[in-house]
């Protein structure tokens, strides 16, 4: 039998079923302790430190305890730390950025995704380089820097070559005032050599789902494919690590499996990661199981509340407090409103889950991945933000500065990171506003800037982010960064 092991590069030792099933069990023994639940509420609370601020994190065992506790006063706590980590680490800006999907040409045969090979109905689609131009100048004309490509597993149609020259391709396009400034990828687990060429090629953060950490789960999930490997899939991430990629993104697909278990294993993995590299998740993901073509989430019968959902949340905040938390359009307003204020610091805007569905007018629905829920424009879902007094944020200035992996960790669990990214974030939101907004969101949003260019503690940085600002407003420059 294996044994748990946090720095094992063997995925049955670093995600462990025995480990994970005696955590539920501790969990649910201790659930009413409130001695040590008020232990664990204090530990996971930001401390204050001399340069900015601190924070211990939960170990899986420990956030799993908070996890399983029914105590309404406890869960409410849970919920103002969460808020209280999120503001300590990131602020009130919240980064925006859209999905990309280039193919859904897929040879598995996941039983929760549209995409799977046995579904015959189904357009297949796949983007040329000129089609995938044409969508990059539609989303640079919505205003947005930063797009995660998504594409399904297959070898043939969608070979490691036209991913790497989709990316040369959406960086290339210079439309107007647009750029692509940073490009995430969502594609099927690969080899070290391949992470190591998505790396030369530029990308940003590396994203895979684990889907389920239930292994008994995930191989009856995944009959038929090279998906279906699960030590394979679970494994990818040092693989990434090996090839040279520091920014990594987690993410479980909630509803396949019972949410407790999910939870455990996806707070192991970022033990795992911080234990063998010194570097845990960049971004952590909570998508739950969506209505597409051929998927009704209700043959799924581990679907989760909203209630429990924003708990998830919350807990996942207090375990990892320096991950970003991403909240996608899968989520209607109302969910996503709630969820910003537990810890999510990154959501999307506008987006569009077919292939080549920005370029065309009418949003088609035959190639969806999953619903959109939260169909707003990208304009509607800035002026909101700003409405909730959040700022949205363009920035891909860590990315592009070098600061990436534990360069980005150690500023960002130092408090640091706020120094550079609050105006960087201020100016990215000058130029949307200059450039894409409409005429009631430009007026709230140089409110908003001139508001928050006050709590620049830094009387040098603020100047220059001042003068930056006035020069995107009055000389058309563009791209400052700290």
């Amino acid at each position: 039998m294996a044994v748990y092991d946090p720095k094992s590069l063997k995925a049955e030792e670093f995600i462990n079923d025995a480990e994970i099933r005696e955590t539920l069990e501790y969990a649910e023994k201790n659930k009413n302790n409130l001695e040590l639940i008020e232990k664990l509420l204090e530990k996971a609370r930001p401390k204050k430190n001399g340069n900015g601020c601190t924070c211990a994190g939960l170990t899986h065992r420990e956030a799993s305890v908070l996890l399983a506790c029914e105590d309404t006063e406890v869960i409410q706590r849970i919920y103002e730390i969460a808020a209280e980590i999120k503001q300590a680490f990131y602020g009130n800006r919240i980064v925006i950025f859209a999905p990309l999907y280039l193919s859904n040409y897929c040879v598995n045969g996941c039983l929760y995704c549209p995409y799977h090979m046995k579904n015959k109905h189904i357009p297949r689609k796949k983007l040329t380089q000129e089609e995938i131009r044409a969508e990059v100048i539609a989303l640079q004309d919505m205003g947005h820097k930063r797009l995660a490509i998504e594409a399904g597993e297959d070898p043939v149609n969608n070979p490691i070559e036209y991913i790497l020259d989709s990316i040369r391709t959406i960086y290339g396009v210079h439309h107007k005032n647009g750029d692509i400034r940073r490009v995430n990828v969502n594609i099927a687990a690969t080899t070290v050599e391949n992470y190591h060429r998505l790396k030369e090629a530029g990308i940003g953060t590396y994203v895979l789902f684990q889907e389920t950490y239930h292994k008994e789960s995930y191989l009856r999930l995944h009959p038929t494919g090279p998906k279906h490997d699960y030590d394979y899939h679970t494994e990818a991430m040092d693989r990434a690590m090996e090839g040279g990629i520091d920014d990594e993104g987690l993410g479980v697909l909630f509803g396949l499996e019972l949410y407790k278990y999910e939870f455990a294993g996806l707070i192991m993995h970022a033990e795992h990661l911080e234990a063998v590299h010194g570097v845990g998740p960049h971004t952590i993901s909570v998508p739950r199981v969506k209505r597409a073509d051929d998927i009704d989430p209700d043959t799924f019968d581990n679907g989760i509340s909203d209630e429990i959902f924003e708990k998830l949340t919350a807990c996942i905040r207090l375990a990892v407090p320096y991950t970003g938390m991403i909240i996608s359009t899968r989520e209607n307003q109302e969910v996503r409103g709630k969820l910003l204020e537990l810890g999510i610091s990154q959501i999307s805007g506008g987006s569009r889950t077919s292939v080549g569905g920005y370029a065309q007018e009418e949003r088609p629905h035959d190639t969806e991945q999953f619903d959109v829920s939260d169909q707003r424009s990208l304009d509607e879902v800035v002026d909101w933000l700003m409405e909730k007094e959040h700022i949205p944020s363009f920035c891909t200035a860590c990315y592009r500065e070098g600061r990436t992996g534990d360069r980005f960790m150690s500023l960002c669990k130092n408090g640091q990171i706020l120094n550079c990214c609050h105006p960087n974030a201020l100016m990215t939101l000058s130029e949307y506003l200059e450039d894409y907004a409409s005429e009631a969101t430009k007026k709230r949003g140089y409110e908003l800037i001139e508001k928050e260019l006050q709590r620049i503690p830094n009387e040098k940085t603020r100047g220059i982010a001042a003068n930056n600002i006035e020069e995107i407003r009055r000389n058309g420059k563009r791209d400052f960064r700290f």
